[in-house]
């Protein structure tokens, strides 16, 4: 299926992607890497379905996130930034609870999480919903829907629909123990989801959270045993080791300037996933997904504006 000097096929549809999960505020602290006495904190759109639904729309492809905020200012901000953009805010539920938040170190590295949720994890089925995925090329999600209910049940519902319909499926497996319920087992439950995926994108730090410390290599081979068609692992500043299962690409970054790493793998996902379905080789919407996230890492915030695909190419002379 994955062919890295192939451009893919999708049906003519709507969406090209439909993310779901989480719709949050980032709380970013100015000062870098946790001087939490001394430091302010500044607000920031967030949840990384949402950065991708937006950074999506920027580079010029129709999408579409489902999502769950509280009936608070914090919800309304969010829709607002959404409708801003040209995302009608029609699947995202207002739920009687707070829109959740995460606390985060400024950093040139992994920023550090605390997270405050409520809202989030309230996302239910809905006809709505049933509907969008149908009419999507893509559907996208992440670690933090599938660790409560009954958000997991929705996504569960949203992987037998993609199956069943020819949608192709990314799953980003940032797993935090912290997102899990005391007690439960988060990381078998990712690993016994991975095989109804096509393709995964985990950092080194998602897969040691994972399997524990290991090779790159090794770690990629863990993921495509447990079913994934495209494994994608990106090393910081080592760029990615890329593979289908039958050969391996290894990627440069192309980050010169780092200023805040929040979101920079949403970028990366962001800038693939609108090269996928604009006709580019894979090979191809993997640089472009570099280039994103390289553009991004340069500000603070997971959201910055980006100009439009063909012009992050002659940035970055792709």
């Amino acid at each position: 299926m994955f062919e890295f000097n192939e451009s893919l096929h999708f049906e003519k549809k709507k969406y090209d992607l439909l993310t779901a999960g989480e719709l949050l505020v980032d709380l970013i602290a100015e000062n870098y890497d946790g001087n939490d006495q001394e430091s302010a904190y500044r607000k920031y759109f967030g949840g990384a379905p949402a950065n991708i639904a937006m950074n999506t729309r920027k580079l010029g492809i129709q999408s579409q996130i489902a999502a769950a905020v509280g009936r608070d200012h914090l919800g309304d901000s969010l829709i607002q930034r959404l409708m801003n953009e040209g995302i009608e805010p029609e699947l995202v539920e207002r739920v009687d609870a707070a829109t959740s938040m995460v606390l985060l170190t400024k950093s040139k590295a992994s920023p550090i999480p605390i997270f405050y949720r409520s809202a989030d994890y309230q996302l239910v089925m809905t006809q709505g919903l049933k509907n969008t995925l149908l009419q999507s090329k893509i559907f996208h999600f992440s670690s933090w829907p599938i660790s409560m209910q009954p958000a997991r049940e929705t996504i569960e519902q949203a992987l037998d629909m993609a199956a069943k319909h020819n949608i192709l499926v990314g799953f980003d497996p940032n797993y935090h123990p912290m997102l899990w319920t005391k007690g439960e087992d988060g990381r078998a439950y990712i690993k016994s989801i991975i095989g109804k995926v096509d393709i995964v994108k985990p950092s080194d730090d998602d897969a040691e959270r994972l399997f524990g410390a290991d090779s790159p290599l090794n770690q990629i081979d863990k993921f495509l045993s447990l079913g994934a068609k495209l494994v994608i692992m990106t090393l910081g500043k080592d760029g990615a080791i890329v593979s289908n299962g039958r050969e391996r690409l290894v990627l440069p970054t192309m980050a010169t300037e780092v200023e805040d790493t929040t979101g920079a793998g949403d970028a990366f996902w962001s800038g693939f996933y609108s090269a996928l379905v604009q006709g580019y080789p894979l090979k191809e919407s993997l640089n472009l997904g570099f280039a994103v996230s390289a553009f991004k890492l340069k500000h603070t915030g997971a959201v910055v504006d980006l100009p439009i695909l063909d012009n992050i190419k002659k940035i970055y002379g792709i």
